[in-house]
């Protein structure tokens, strides 16, 4: 339908009105002035079919809304939208028209009115006009079904609909309706580890602590002492001993988890859930599936941000505070600064001294480093993850990048000896059991004889 300026009321003729009104004109001035009454015959159907077609005018704009599921929508999972054109006139819709925009991480695969879709992923996606009629007081849906490919907000939208009424004879405006945002959470990788936290603060969790206690693990036998409860008594080495034992237990703690992102750089390019993941992608795959873990043992679970906005997500427990990280994790944006990230935020005033911090970070920027090096000697119990992409791919296109890349790649390399000689542990991220072995060296760390210690 071609653009055209349209009336205060929002309908405007068409060019098949304009033609059918120049027609009639001229057949009836031919016949007036050649004096031919055929003429007038030949132009009295489309006079009158003209007339008929506009008998009743259409007032109303169609109404255009856009709808997506709410649900928990995960990364790889199906994902449906859909478009609602209604009619709130009293005219039918001969023709509607309706076109959206899709992010390209929404992948449509289906797409139709009233449940008969169609196969689109292979002839224009969501972005191609789709074409129905529109009774009188009713609504049609046209239901958009794909895959979510990455997590993130994705827009759906904005979305434009035309119609055509009176045989075509008049079009409405344009009507648009703002874009709508799908919430898609990301994927939890399997994760597990069952060390022993390095300082549990709490007296009651689901950690067996190196700490002596009323718990379920067993720590050996010592002789009883003023407090002991009755209960422990070992009689049968009392006896040998002819002394009172009692069996000393560890303690079960919960514990703080603090996942510190690093966001000061991105690399890599994301393919979605199912190809190559960039930075991004493996610092919320990784942070979502460690809060998980660490939510549903009962331990408290904080979020920080290492970048120029310092972004913080309070410690909670529950499924309440799995749902708010889901949500905090959907806004998580790389951005550079050429000035020093704020990392005073992590005082002591936020950040307890028994807390495990984990941070993810791909050690592009040496401020990086720098910042995990003093939270060591501030000692805290520090966990880098280094979240860069294993099949990063090497620079080809200049002479000289190839070298230059493997220059860079020894001196990260160096970078993360240095910080294993300061004592954080380094560990690739690789989903299940990342961290259960650097986490029980931790853990031995901490309860090490203080004399022992740098």
């Amino acid at each position: 339908m071609a653009d055209r300026q349209e009336p205060a009321s929002g309908w405007a003729p068409t060019r098949a009105l304009g033609r059918a009104v120049l027609l009639t004109g001229l057949l009836l001035v031919a016949a007036v002035l050649l004096g031919r009454i055929d003429l007038v015959v030949l132009a009295t159907p489309f006079a009158l079919g003209t007339a008929y077609a506009l008998r009743r005018r259409p007032t109303a704009l169609p109404d255009l809304e856009l709808g997506a599921a709410d649900a928990h929508l995960v990364e790889g999972t199906p994902m449906t939208a859909t478009v609602a054109v209604a009619n709130p006139d009293t005219v039918s819709y001969d023709v509607a028209v309706v076109r959206t925009r899709m992010s390209h991480w929404l992948r449509v695969e289906k797409a139709g009115f009233g449940g008969a879709g169609v196969d689109v992923s292979h002839s224009g996606g969501a972005d191609r006009p789709f074409v129905t009629s529109v009774p009188s007081g009713a609504a049609v849906d046209l239901e958009l079904t794909g895959t979510a490919l990455r997590w993130g907000r994705h827009p759906i939208g904005p979305a434009g609909a035309r119609v055509a009424a009176a045989d075509g004879l008049l079009v409405s405006r344009a009507v648009v309706t703002g874009a709508v945002r799908m919430r898609v959470y990301p994927m939890t990788e399997p994760f597990e580890a069952v060390e022993a936290m390095p300082r549990a603060a709490g007296l009651v969790g689901a950690h067996h602590s190196r700490r002596p206690g009323e718990g379920g693990e067993l720590a050996g036998v010592r002789v009883f002492a003023p407090g002991d409860r009755l209960r422990r008594i070992d009689w049968r080495v009392s006896l040998r001993a002819r002394q009172l034992h009692v069996a000393a237990t560890l303690s079960d703690r919960d514990a703080e988890v603090v996942v510190l992102l690093d966001v000061l750089a991105e690399a890599g390019r994301s393919g979605g859930v199912h190809g190559a993941a960039s930075v991004l992608d493996t610092t919320v795959r990784a942070a979502a599936a460690i809060a998980e873990h660490y939510l549903h043992r009962g331990d408290r679970v904080a979020l920080l941000e290492y970048g120029p906005a310092a972004r913080r997500l309070r410690p909670a427990t529950g499924r309440r505070q799995y749902l708010t990280v889901l949500e905090w994790l959907l806004d998580v944006t790389a951005e550079s600064s050429p000035h020093e990230p704020y990392d005073q935020v992590f005082g002591p005033q936020l950040l307890s001294s028994d807390a495990l911090v984990v941070v993810l970070t791909p050690l592009l920027d040496e401020r990086s480093a720098q910042m995990l090096a003093r939270m060591a000697r501030g000692g805290r119990f520090v966990v880098a993850v280094d979240t860069l992409p294993a099949e990063l791919p090497v620079p080809t296109d200049r002479g000289w990048a190839e070298v230059a890349y493997r220059l860079w790649r020894l001196d990260r390399d160096t970078m993360i000896g240095q910080l294993r000689e300061h004592g954080v542990p380094v560990v690739r991220w690789a989903g299940a059991g990342s961290l259960d072995q650097v986490l029980r060296d931790v853990a031995r760390l901490a309860t090490a004889p203080r004399a022992g210690m740098r």
